[in-house]
């Protein structure tokens, strides 16, 4: 693979920092730089602008309303979103509910939902885990029950994530409990504003509430809003999942963490001298961009694949453990870098309207609620060790 942009990929790169500057607001991406918390309606309005451009999904064919880029397209304009400290692009419907209704929805469904993904009038959040169904998903127990033309559903979903924008959630059910726990489990699309749907917030270590319980009390859905058979749930959640696995290695979030970790090194310390010059420390720095810049040429290979019409496989648990181990790498050496800095640290600055001012220079200020935020990628979307046993699987069956 050749690993140097060709005259024409320069001229998108070009392009796409020509729009940036253009038409990502300064407001926005003045909050994302300082690590202010994004409202519904920051996202909502970057989405608009991106989506205005007809740059919003990426990662679709042009037959769905797609961009048609390919891999190295797609890897350039999520790098120069993230060195512009552009707001994040919601993944829920985009990348991983879009990619699951072109390959198995129903004609119906597509024309339904995909055009409101793009337009943004619904907003999709996801319906996987339980409190006793996190990595081993297939032991989930909400429970679906045929009743005329509509499935009652029951049960409880955890660790959802921005569910308290959302209108419309996809979600894994049980229709049957017979054979293996794999073969009963079906996918739905439920309106979240039906009756019977509570969805309770969920406070993190880092003063956050973006994930939440989900309570489902007797709660009809329509059978056409299931996707594929009935029973083979499962088939398309795996599918899901691999795609979301290779969006959670962030590349392009590591790769700004990078850049920031390097300058808050760079900066003077109390001592008078930059800790870039404290050999240990400056070898913690070459290692992880070592590992970054291996990382991102699987990244390229794995996109490649999806864009030729495969699911991505072993890799996207390879991609998913390596990356979210780099991340946490950067976010603990920038939180170590700002040294006395990262102790101060209060949520509520962080929030929208808050008069609290920062305590240290502006790099220290999001340093710490990153770090506490981001222990969870090594747990979400299949724990490292789930996708370390998927490797091996894998291996072992050549």
């Amino acid at each position: 693979m050749d690993l140097n942009y060709t005259p024409e990929q320069r001229a998108f790169r070009d392009e796409v920092n020509g729009f940036l500057k253009a038409e990502l607001p300064t407001r926005l991406s003045d909050k994302v730089r300082q690590g202010k918390s994004l409202t519904k309606q920051d996202h909502e309005e970057w989405h608009a602008i991106v989506n205005q451009r007809g740059w919003l999904a990426s990662n679709w064919p042009v037959e769905f309303g797609g961009t048609g880029w390919d891999a190295v397209q797609r890897h350039i304009f999520e790098d120069e979103l993230t060195r512009a400290y552009a707001p994040r692009i919601v993944p829920f419907g985009l990348a991983m509910l879009g990619p699951v209704l072109q390959k198995f929805g129903s004609r119906e469904q597509q024309d339904y939902y995909l055009p409101r993904i793009l337009n943004g009038d619904d907003w999709w959040c996801q319906g996987y885990s339980e409190p006793g169904a996190g990595s081993d998903l297939a032991s989930l127990r909400t429970s679906a029950v045929r009743d005329g033309d509509h499935y009652i559903v029951n049960g409880q979903k955890t660790w959802t994530t921005l569910g308290q924008h959302a209108n419309m959630m996809f979600c894994l059910v049980r229709t049957s409990k017979e054979g293996k726990p794999q073969e009963g489990i079906s996918f739905l699309l439920i309106d979240m504003t039906t009756p019977g749907i509570e969805v309770r917030p969920i406070v993190l270590i880092d003063g956050g509430a973006e994930v939440n319980e989900v309570f489902f009390d007797n709660v009809k859905v329509p059978l056409a809003n299931r996707v594929g058979e009935e029973n083979k749930g499962w088939t398309y959640a795996k599918y899901l999942l691999t795609h979301e696995r290779t969006n959670i290695a962030g590349v392009g979030f590591a790769n700004a963490g990078l850049a920031n970790l390097k300058r808050i090194a760079q900066a003077e310390q109390s001592g008078g001298r930059p800790l870039i010059e404290n050999p240990h420390f400056a070898a913690r720095i070459a290692r992880v961009e070592i590992d970054l810049m291996a990382m991102s040429t699987t990244n390229l290979r794995v996109i490649s694949q999806a864009a030729a019409g495969q699911a991505p496989g072993p890799e996207s648990s390879m991609l998913k453990i390596k990356g979210t181990v780099i991340r946490q790498e950067i976010n603990a050496m920038a939180r170590t870098a700002v040294g006395p800095y990262a102790m101060p640290f209060a949520s509520e600055g962080l929030e929208e309207g808050s008069n609290l001012e920062p305590v240290g220079p502006d790099y220290a200020a999001p340093v710490t609620g990153q770090y506490l935020n981001n222990r969870k990628l090594s747990i979400y979307g299949g724990s490292n060790e789930i996708q370390r046993a998927i490797i091996s699987k894998a291996i072992l069956e050549l």
